[in-house]
């Protein structure tokens, strides 16, 4: 059986993607090969979204975003995105999932704790589904 792949978008895979690849890949403890990209990626994961991942024990200090490219949706399975609209090319034989969530970006930690709950809540039931 092969390790499925899981690639999550959104426009600047500072905060959503990050986090939402981040415990997925911790859940997934080598079950599933795990992505991120942006469409357009900014400078660096944003400082809540790193805070409120260190807080149960998710290490984001050293990621930083990615570009979406065509290779990584080629590659995956299943393609995730989270609020990356038009930008998500899409190609025959993959899964797309859309998950419509708040963007942490400029949000205090107290407003990114409940997306970051509610993405590992979806995470955890797509792990499920593709184990």
């Amino acid at each position: 059986m092969t390790t499925p792949e899981v690639l999550f978008v959104c426009v600047h895979n500072a905060g959503r993607s990050q986090m939402a690849a981040a415990l997925l890949h911790h859940h997934a403890q080598g079950r599933v090969t795990v992505r991120s990209a942006g469409s357009e990626p900014a400078d660096a994961v944003d400082p809540a979204v790193v805070e409120v991942m260190a807080e149960i024990g998710l290490d984001l200090s050293r990621e930083f975003p990615k570009p979406l490219t065509d290779d990584a949706v080629r590659a995956a399975d299943v393609v995730v995105g989270m609020g990356c609209g038009d930008a998500c090319p899409v190609y025959p034989g993959r899964r797309y999932l859309t998950w419509e969530l708040p963007d942490p970006a400029g949000r205090p930690v107290e407003q990114v704790r409940p997306i970051r709950d509610e993405i590992d809540r979806r995470v955890r039931a797509l792990l499920a589904e593709l184990t």
